[in-house]
């Protein structure tokens, strides 16, 4: 598999995943993913991708609930 961005060589690894978003700052350790030897970039497959994007729909709608409870 080449990256995108450098066409570098990517190697299966696993890696963390940070986003800050809408006044918090979620970091997740150990997803399995793909890093380019060359540039570092980092790529994750669909599953990975769906459970990042629940997390975080799940931490957003706490959040909502926190907030309105405010």
């Amino acid at each position: 598999m080449k990256c995108l961005f450098c066409n570098g060589e990517m190697e299966k690894a696993s890696v963390s995943y940070t986003v800050d978003r809408n006044g918090y700052h979620l970091f997740i350790e150990k997803i399995p993913g793909y890093v380019c030897s060359q540039c570092g970039e980092r790529y994750f497959e669909e599953k990975e991708v769906e459970a990042i994007q629940n997390m975080i729909k799940a931490l957003e709608e706490k959040l909502k609930d926190v907030l309105v409870a405010a």
